[in-house]
């Protein structure tokens, strides 16, 4: 076992309780899903299991309520309509994003991302938009800008209510991502010496300057958001970009192999809980 991988496992170990001999020798996604969700759920008791989903909102009853007075006009509706506009709009050659998606793409966030065995790496949402357009000869969108936010936007409307359910098949590859993106979320990097967890395992509901950071625990099914610090939509990858950013760390490419897992662990995790995207943020 490396030094890495034995500070990994007792960082996970001491965050969410569990072996970390049992956690670093035979990794076991359900028993990891299982001890991350009770962990937040033991650390904030008052907060109902789907609340979680709306992050910083969870945590703190002033914001909560300026919040819920932003919902009656969410800034993010532009994206909404632009989304929808843009989902339904056909390609040159005819066909739209339907027909890249099973059930029209339609109701299938909460199926995201998913492990492709014929590739054998995760597939994001972005990811396989991009895709779409590429196949049917158009040139793909920017993963951090408004374009992309929109379409996510609105495919993440459709879904809402909707449970997270991401898949692990039987398949060591799959395995091995997810265990990729687990390392990469409790690693420390940058000048901060900042590992994901720092912020959002061990410091939910702290606040960092005028900022209430939000638990791990359903962060991504908010996604993507308005945020008023961006004053605009942002997507997962801006997100990740910014995060890294922020730790004053080297940000990887968007939809890098080691995102894309990051994304595929943090999904899996908050498995059953709905999707609330588009979100709003300060």
């Amino acid at each position: 076992m490396t030094a890495l991988r034995l500070a990994l496992g007792l960082t996970v170990a001491l965050g969410l309780g569990v072996s970390a001999v049992a956690a670093a020798d035979k990794p076991d996604p359900v028993a990891d899903a299982k001890a991350f969700q009770a962990f937040f759920v033991k650390k904030f008791p008052k907060v109902a299991f789907d609340d979680f989903v709306n992050g910083p909102y969870s945590m703190n009853e002033d914001m909560r309520r300026q919040w819920e007075e932003k919902e009656q006009f969410p800034p993010y509706e532009f994206a909404l309509e632009a989304g929808k506009e843009m989902f339904s709009k056909p390609f040159k050659n005819g066909k739209t994003y339907a027909d890249c998606f099973p059930n029209g793409g339609i109701g299938i966030r909460q199926t995201y991302p998913a492990f492709d065995a014929t590739e054998g790496k995760v597939i994001t949402l972005e990811l396989a938009l991009n895709r779409c357009r590429e196949a049917n000869g158009e040139q793909p969108y920017s993963y951090v800008k408004d374009e992309m936010a929109s379409l996510t936007a609105y495919m993440a409307y459709t879904s809402r209510g909707k449970r997270f359910d991401i898949k692990i098949p039987d398949d060591p590859r799959a395995l091995q991502a997810y265990e990729n993106g687990k390392e990469y979320f409790y690693t420390r990097r940058g000048q901060l010496n900042f590992s994901c967890a720092s912020c959002h395992v061990q410091s939910p509901g702290e606040r960092i300057r005028a900022e209430i950071l939000a638990p791990a625990l359903g962060i991504l099914n908010a996604m993507p958001i308005y945020r008023s610090e961006w004053s605009g939509m942002g997507t997962i990858s801006r997100r990740f970009v910014t995060c890294n950013s922020q730790t004053r760390a080297v940000p990887l490419e968007p939809q890098s192999d080691e995102y894309r897992n990051l994304e595929y662990y943090l999904s899996y995790v908050s498995n059953g809980l709905p999707v609330s995207g588009p979100g709003a943020r300060p």
